[in-house]
């Protein structure tokens, strides 16, 4: 049996930092201990290095089958990996056809397995007239299912309606499976009068109103319906308090947003251009401070990515309006909160591990992932804090990004995947071996 030994690491564990040796056998965590003094194959002095649980992105666009050319599997999932991501959870679009039934759920799994350097759950896509096929993919392994509340951007995959949603979560409650939402009104965002078609104006079409009505409504439907819901991508303390007061009534929901609210706003968005476009959008300076405030007071449970890229001619010219809305993220987004995070609170790094491991983790049922703990899988990332710096060069299958705009105080020195180094001393390495298909352990079911 080979031995790893990760030598003297602050190591962080679910309620403090320690220094300590991580001791790897077999692809899974052996111990965790002082001065580790058996025999070893292989070890990295850690020395001056945070230890964390390999990041957990459970929001990303790879695009493969059908768009490999926006980002594909391969190269989306080497990215992650070079920002310190081991596990992802692929969305059913914007894959084309999307995964919407059990032959396209298992199409993916079968090319992620080929080609996937992490480890990856797959989404089911929660649409009007596919609902009745969520048990199924339920029982393919599916983590839960996506629905948007709002159209989706591609014609492939509608946004489901109330009466759609509803049955979705019937369905979804049924086999133990979340449902995760695009939560913005419709109505809404079509009765916002237009002043120009500038990225300013664009901001300003989708209003916060919009996305606390659609999670009031989405909370409501889980209520009634006594689904699990998952609100992604929230932009606004607003809709994290809409929130907090359905679990005070009951509802079983939780939140995740994005590193690219907590570090740029409209007015530097505006700036930037293209690259800032996405939905729900970047919102203002005062909603940022506020948001930062939110993860203070326990009100986000978990940080994805939504990684949603597109070819460069897809972000380019005058009208922003028809011009993609996506942000490149996942190499570089986990890293660049982290080390904004550090700079804050230099002293709760347990709590950036829940964000970003932990809580994915335990939320959507992946047995032995997210801790460092003895008999968990050796997923670690290797990281240290700094004076800001370059972000490191992208592997995105397109290289410009919007954290070119960002200059990180974290960097990503080691990251390995069940033992297996995808980055060593600061380099993208290949892995032997191929990710693995998680499959969850269904929620209980009240």
């Amino acid at each position: 049996m080979k031995t790893l030994v990760i030598r003297n690491g602050n190591v962080v564990g679910p309620s403090a930092v320690r220094s300590a040796d991580v001791v790897i056998a077999e692809g899974s965590i052996a111990e965790i201990t002082p001065n580790f003094s058996g025999p070893v194959d292989d070890e990295i002095d850690a020395s001056g290095l945070f230890v964390f649980p390999g990041f957990i992105d459970s929001h990303v666009h790879f695009n493969e089958p059908g768009r490999t050319d926006w980002e594909g599997l391969e190269s989306g999932s080497r990215s992650l990996a070079a920002g310190g991501g081991t596990v992802f959870f692929d969305m059913p679009l914007n894959s084309d056809p999307p995964v919407l039934d059990v032959e396209s759920l298992l199409a993916k799994r079968r090319i992620a397995e080929e080609k996937s350097a992490t480890d990856f759950a797959l989404w089911g896509g929660l649409c009007p007239g596919h609902t009745d096929a969520i048990p199924a993919m339920a029982e393919a392994g599916a983590v839960g299912f996506k629905a948007f509340m709002c159209p989706s951007g591609v014609p492939e995959f509608p946004h489901a309606d109330a009466k759609a949603l509803r049955a979705g979560m019937i369905h979804a409650h049924a086999v133990g499976r979340p449902v995760a939402v695009h939560a913005e009104d419709p109505e809404i965002v079509a009765a916002m009068p237009v002043a120009g078609r500038s990225l300013r104006d664009f901001f300003e079409s989708r209003p916060k109103a919009a996305e606390v009505a659609a999670i009031r409504l989405a909370c409501s439907l889980a209520g009634e319906t006594g689904a699990s819901l998952h609100i992604v991508h929230v932009t606004c303390v607003e809709g994290l308090r809409e929130m907090a007061q359905a679990r005070e009534a009951g509802v079983r929901v939780t939140a995740e947003t994005c590193p690219h609210y907590l570090l740029f706003d409209a007015e530097r968005g505006a700036e930037i251009g293209a690259r800032a476009k996405c939905a729900p959008p970047l919102r203002s300076p005062s909603d940022v401070v506020a948001l930062w405030g939110a993860l203070e007071e326990g009100l986000v449970d978990i940080i994805g990515s939504d990684h949603s890229p597109a070819p460069p001619e897809s972000k380019t010219g005058d009208d922003f309006f028809k011009i993609w809305g996506g942000i490149s993220g996942c190499q570089h987004g986990m890293v660049a909160f982290l080390g904004e995070f550090f700079c804050r609170y230099p002293t709760a790094l347990p709590r950036a591990a829940e964000w970003l491991a932990s809580r994915p983790a335990e939320r959507f049922g992946l047995a032995g992932k997210g801790r460092l703990m003895a008999g968990y899988d050796a997923d670690l990332t290797l990281v240290s804090f700094g004076p800001p710096g370059d972000p490191s060069p992208p592997l995105y299958r397109h290289s410009t990004h919007l954290y070119e705009f960002h200059r990180p105080r974290c960097s990503v020195h080691h990251v390995l995947r069940r033992g297996d180094f995808l980055v060593r001393n600061s380099m993208p390495v290949h892995s032997p071996t191929r990710g693995r298909f998680l499959r969850p352990t269904p929620l209980p079911i009240p």
